[in-house]
């Protein structure tokens, strides 16, 4: 991140810069920490997160990644070559949360041009930690004229930050939690999966935790379907993994299985684990619990509480 330090040291000069008056309000699209005064004419989008005019086919996408993804994207805007853009030029870029790398060129997409924006920065400090944001922007020559240069780079001057929306991410996945049996909510992917821990902080791997997540596929013979479960298990980073007991049964009233586990986490310290299947829909969902060993009798009835609260959609 040395790169990006350096420019932060531009900051004070980026807020005498940034725009001065009231701003309106940014519009974020759904789960994620990054929103913005989209241009007029472009609305958020129902194919990707971010705006659209689908008329003009312009597109602003809105990625909200880990801290740790800004190197890799950092690398590649300065380090990789460049062949699909053609005049890439790169520039510290004040917007108001601070200061990013900003890199604009011109692809050919059918003989055609294809203005691109991308827009990169990653939090440092307040109340959004551990955030990277990566916008691009694409306009087509025959759009140009109306989201110009100075259009688009207003709309990215006016990127902010927000807290995790978490009950706008539970919203999107395709189960419903209607009991968190006193869990928190750690982590949601929208593509299906939730991490919930026992407490709402504090190292997640040294306290009782719950993974649930959804895929399609799995064994459509119900008879492959109790190696299928010890396979996913085995598959796990647990050192020491012995199973304990393996048995069908109807989860939520859908064929499942239950297998329950002991083992050891990364430090060697003793765990206790139980993995429940459901499948249906043509896919399955998992649930995965794991306690410390010592407070199994405690965490167990209430991962199980969980697991029966969960509802498809």
């Amino acid at each position: 991140m040395s790169r990006f330090r350096t420019i932060c040291a531009l900051a004070l000069l980026a807020l005498a810069l940034a725009t001065t008056g009231a701003a309106a309000e940014p519009v974020f699209p759904p789960g994620l920490r990054v929103g913005l005064e989209p241009p007029p004419g472009m609305v958020p989008s129902k194919r990707f997160t971010g705006f659209e005019d689908p008329e003009r086919k312009a597109a602003i996408v809105v990625l909200d990644l880990p801290g740790a993804a800004y190197q890799e994207a950092e690398a590649s805007l300065f380090s990789k070559p460049q062949t699909e853009v053609g005049g890439l030029s790169r520039r510290a870029f004040p917007f108001n949360d601070g200061i990013a790398v900003l890199a604009t060129g011109i692809a050919q997409i059918n003989d055609r041009p294809l203005h691109k924006w991308f827009f990169l920065a990653t939090t440092v400090a307040g109340p959004v930690p551990n955030l990277t944001a990566f916008i691009t922007v694409e306009v087509p020559e025959s759009a140009h004229a109306i989201y110009t240069d100075a259009v688009i780079e207003k709309a990215l001057k006016s990127v902010t930050f927000r807290t995790t929306p978490v009950d706008e991410q539970l919203a999107l996945l395709p189960f419903r939690l209607t009991d968190l049996a006193g869990f928190h909510v750690r982590q949601v992917a929208p593509s299906g999966s939730v991490v919930l821990s026992e407490n709402a902080d504090g190292g997640l791997f040294k306290q009782g935790y719950v993974v649930v997540s959804v895929a399609s596929g799995g064994p459509s013979n119900p008879a492959d379907r109790p190696r299928f479960a010890q396979n996913m298990l085995n598959s796990g980073p647990v050192r020491d993994l012995a199973i304990q007991s393996g048995e069908t049964m109807r989860v939520k009233g859908m064929p499942g299985s239950e297998i329950r586990a002991t083992g050891k986490d990364a430090d060697g310290a003793p765990i206790s684990i139980v993995q429940w299947l459901r499948f249906g829909g043509g896919g399955f969902m998992r649930i995965v619990a794991v306690s410390p060993a010592a407070e199994w009798d405690t965490l167990f009835p209430r991962f199980r509480a969980l697991r029966d609260g969960i509802d498809n959609k």
